[in-house]
Order: C-alpha cells, then structure tokens, then sequence
C-alpha cells in the first residue's frame, strides 16, 4: 500500500481521482501525545485488510515519533488489543 502521511493522518488515495479510500487520523493531545480518534475504510476495500495496515503504519510511525496514543476510535481499540506488542504505544490513564 502507498499510503500517504501527514502531521496527524494517514491515508490511501486512488492515484487517478484522487479519492481518499481509507484514512486514519490522530490529532496532537500535546508534544509526545495523539489521540487515535477516526479510522476509514470505502466500502470498496473493505474486508481486504487495510485498516489493519493502517493501524500497522501507525504503529510504527508512533515508535519513530516517540509518541503514545489515547484510543478513542472502537477499531483502534480493538486492533491494539489483538496486537500486545505495540501495548507500550498506548498511554496509560
């Protein structure tokens, strides 16, 4: 996948039209924090696995970042709880 990374998104777009297929956005809660808060997948991609390649991108792009995540989006909260060894990406309350 060719994703597309921004300050607070990741996104897959259809390289002819342009149209965003799928996106997951973290907004800055402050300097070393995000809130993983939106995750999108078109309907025509769906069940084809990329909101877990997103999750994977973001994954990596908070270790690069050194930033840990508050999970607000429910997909979010269920792909880190299938995958324990990105656990000490999630802030603790």
């Amino acid at each position: 996948m060719n994703f597309t990374f921004q300050k607070n998104q990741i996104a897959l777009h259809n390289t002819t039209s342009q149209k965003m297929l799928a996106e997951v956005t973290f907004p800055d809660i402050d300097e070393n924090t995000v809130e993983v808060n939106h995750t999108f997948v078109d309907e025509s991609l769906q069940g084809q696995g990329i909101a877990g390649q997103l999750m994977l991108a973001l994954a990596e792009h908070l270790r690069c970042e050194n930033k840990k995540a508050v999970l607000t989006c429910s997909y979010a909260q269920h792909w880190f709880s299938k995958h324990p060894e990105y656990n000490g990406l999630i802030k603790e309350e």
